[in-house]
């Protein structure tokens, strides 16, 4: 069995295992592959102010895990539009990435506008494959971390909204907005606020593209370091 596992993580660099069976496997999409790698070595850019923020968030993590529950974690902004999505997308991946066990990812706001394209953009640049599947003014996008993998549908919502859960979760506040107008977040067994910049600020200015990236990143490092210290058993 270790002479298998050690031909396919030979054969296939890209390989995460999910399980002890070696041919259960995600197969990241390279390119976001190289980025993980990079964004898991930035986790000294973090201050220790804002990681004892983010460690609430592992905290709860760490809990349910130990008690062998499902977790839910719900990103909270004030149109779920641009971080809120990140932190949806980055949570679901860094799941997959540090082999955490029922992990579901949702993401809402105050109010529903749509996934902001300039927000779609930068998930694209930084390796998800992402397919546009309606027109309308709020359209459904399938994001891809993986190819074997349940694509992610991100829309705009509120956070409410009876596609994600009703109790039981972890409430993220992502920008300071969404954290003043929702004080107190219907059926959330826990809360935590990590507000980011918005990126919205720069849209059709010359910096655009990079301030979205800033942010992508921004939130994916963060975001995989509380993953990075919730502790499974997982050898």
């Amino acid at each position: 069995m270790k002479l298998i596992s050690l031909i396919l993580l030979f054969l296939v660099p890209t390989s995460i295992i999910l399980a002890e069976d070696p041919i259960k496997q995600v197969i990241f999409n390279p390119g976001l592959l190289n980025y993980i790698h990079q964004i898991t070595s930035d986790f000294s850019t973090i201050s220790e102010e804002r990681k004892n923020e983010l460690d609430k968030i592992a905290l709860y993590m760490q809990n349910k895990v130990s008690a062998k529950e499902p977790i839910s974690l719900t990103y909270i902004c004030t149109h779920n539009s641009r971080r809120s999505h990140f932190g949806q997308i980055w949570a679901a991946t860094a799941a997959a990435y540090y082999l955490i066990p029922e992990v579901k990812t949702f993401s809402g706001g105050t109010e529903a506008t749509a996934f902001n394209e300039r927000a779609v953009a930068a998930c694209t640049r930084a390796g998800f494959i992402i397919k546009k599947t309606s027109e309308e003014k709020n359209p459904l996008y399938e994001v891809r971390f993986a190819r074997d993998v349940e694509p992610i549908r991100a829309f705009s919502k509120k956070y409410n909204d009876a596609s994600n859960p009703q109790k039981d979760f972890c409430a993220i506040m992502t920008c300071s907005q969404a954290d003043m107008a929702c004080p107190v977040v219907k059926g959330a067994s826990a809360r935590v606020a990590v507000p980011y910049d918005d990126p919205k600020e720069f849209d059709g200015k010359s910096q655009e593209a990079a301030k979205y990236d800033e942010r992508c990143k921004q939130i994916a490092i963060e975001t995989f370091y509380v993953f990075s210290q919730v502790k499974t058993g997982t050898p």
